[in-house]
């Protein structure tokens, strides 16, 4: 039976993933996003500023049983942050209560609400969250506006925390968006001065990720109220990563003249996901190997660029 869905964020690098997975499975979706082409068929509505009612309105429209919150940014103001991470869950949360059949909402937050760990830490979701950057103090907040109002009744929400995603469509502004972009036009013998950390972080594809998404707006009715850590639960050198993404461009592990840095992330340097409660409540567990997901965000990007 086809299930209505709405996905906000329809149109960023893990939205268009998601709208894909539920279109698959032959699901009526609306996509809402604040930016859209003329030729796109989203709905456009800037989430920051619209008021209940009117999103209410939208949703209801379309017979809404699912919403999936797949907004945020990475390069954002302190109060750019608040609005996409904190305002726009306030408001979602306000319009599932005008709403005569308040959808489940799953919401992705991410791993980096736990703030930094301890090197070898295996990050479950009775960890106490701790973050130190803007970024995960408004993830935070947001996730936990969700909670809160799914604890008070007046919302039926899913967390979703994800570690860090890679694979087609991952933004530039991400670190392995933007060494993508730094070798693109790189040919064999070129030199390329980059700074890369000293840290180790769990990384998970996109296509996993939205396998998550869909499980967990499927999964029973005991799910909803629940936080869920979604990653591979291996924590791997940001080099290691940095040198499949330059074999997926045809280039050798010496393209990359290494500068070391202080760790400058939004969390912390070492993250791994304990994804056990994803396995039990969801029966999800990832599927694509990371230097698969390299490759295939290379030549994605590659097909993107010629067609530009």
């Amino acid at each position: 039976m086809s299930t209505a869905v709405a996905v906000l964020g329809a149109t960023g690098g893990v939205g268009q993933h998601v709208c894909s997975a539920f279109r698959a499975s032959g699901d009526h979706v609306l996509r809402i996003a604040r930016r859209t082409s003329a030729a796109d068929s989203a709905l456009r509505l800037d989430l920051a500023e619209a008021a209940p009612a009117q999103l209410a309105a939208a949703l209801t429209a379309h017979r809404t049983e699912i919403v999936v919150n797949a907004t945020g940014g990475w390069v954002l103001s302190a109060e750019a942050m608040h609005l996409a991470h904190v305002q726009i869950v306030e408001r979602l949360v306000a319009a599932s209560t005008l709403m005569p059949d308040p959808p489940r909402i799953v919401h992705i937050g991410t791993i980096h609400e736990y703030g930094p760990v301890p090197a070898g830490t295996l990050i479950d979701e009775s960890r106490t969250p701790e973050p130190q950057t803007g970024y995960a103090r408004t993830k935070l907040a947001g996730s936990q506006a969700l909670l809160n109002a799914t604890a008070a009744g007046t919302a039926r929400g899913v967390v979703l925390r994800a570690v860090n995603v890679c694979g087609p469509g991952t933004t530039s502004a991400s670190f392995l968006g933007a060494v993508l972009d730094r070798i693109r036009d790189v040919r064999p013998g070129d030199r390329v001065p980059m700074t890369i950390a000293d840290a180790r972080r769990d990384y998970l594809d996109v296509r996993d990720l939205t396998d998550a998404v869909v499980r967990a707006a499927r999964a029973p009715e005991s799910t909803v109220g629940q936080v869920i850590n979604v990653g591979r639960g291996e924590a791997v050198a940001m080099r290691q990563l940095v040198d499949w993404l330059l074999a997926a461009a045809g280039l050798p592990p010496d393209t990359i003249d290494e500068q070391g840095a202080a760790v400058q992330s939004k969390g912390g340097d070492w993250t791994r996901a304990d994804n056990r409660r994803a396995a039990r409540l969801l029966g999800w567990q990832p599927r694509t190997a990371l230097d698969a997901s390299l490759r295939d965000m290379w030549h994605d990007a590659a097909r993107r660029y010629s067609e530009a």
